[in-house]
């Protein structure tokens, strides 16, 4: 059985992640990055595609200390399982992702892949091979996650790979963080890029949950409709 999936991600108030160069900026406040600290560490694992460990560098830990004790005394490692999906093996060897906090790393990756540069990354994180292309198979990967017994699966970003989940219908929840400033920019990421789907018949329908007010904007929380 493959994890509930769900995708977490802050915009602007005219839907745009960062700015046209990709240069990651502030959207949200203090509130909300409790919020996302909270659910981080409710999850099994965090999965984040290798575009935004470029722009963006992240570790994808949990912040607070009480909450890492919290999952510690549950038995878990103090951070969720932290995947990146990285079809060649990109990723940089000294990302923050690789080295900061304890816990289990895996990098998605496809067959294409050097074997070279999957010995080098195997030093830091376990290499799981998708897919005999170019690209990694999500919905194979998410089923070899199920079975590795990560059960609730967060999704960070980026737009590609969040357009990915939503191509194999393997998305169940998306959590948006609306903030109050506008970016602009016809390059600009959005939260779904990819080429989008083309039908109206093919567009996912969502059904609001939640919606809460959060650091001058709004937390709006949508169920997939299958």
């Amino acid at each position: 059985m493959r994890p509930f999936v769900f995708v977490n991600l802050a915009m602007s108030a005219d839907g745009k992640l960062s700015t046209r160069e990709r240069r990651q900026v502030r959207i949200s406040g203090e509130d909300d990055f409790l919020r996302v600290d909270q659910i981080k560490a409710d999850s099994d694992a965090i999965m984040v595609g290798i575009g935004t460990i470029f722009a963006d560098n992240p570790s994808l830990t949990v912040k607070s200390e009480e909450r890492k004790a919290a999952r510690r005394q549950e038995g878990k490692e103090e951070n969720p399982v932290r995947i990146v999906i990285d079809s060649l093996g990109r990723i940089p060897l000294d990302a923050e992702i690789l080295h900061k906090g304890p816990g289990q790393r895996i990098i998605a990756v496809s067959g294409r892949m050097d074997p070279g540069r999957q010995a080098e990354l195997q030093k830091y994180a376990d290499v799981i091979v998708c897919g005999n292309d170019d690209r990694v198979h999500l919905t194979t990967l998410l089923n070899r996650l199920g079975e590795r017994g990560i059960r609730r699966l967060m999704v960070e970003g980026g737009g590609t790979l969040i357009w990915g989940l939503f191509e194999e219908g393997l998305v169940d929840e998306i959590i948006t963080c609306i903030g109050n400033v506008i970016i602009g920019g016809s390059d600009a990421p959005t939260p779904v890029d990819g080429p989008g789907f083309l039908k109206e018949s093919e567009f996912p329908a969502l059904e609001l949950i939640e919606s809460a007010p959060m650091d001058q904007g709004v937390v709006l929380r949508w169920k997939v409709k299958k």
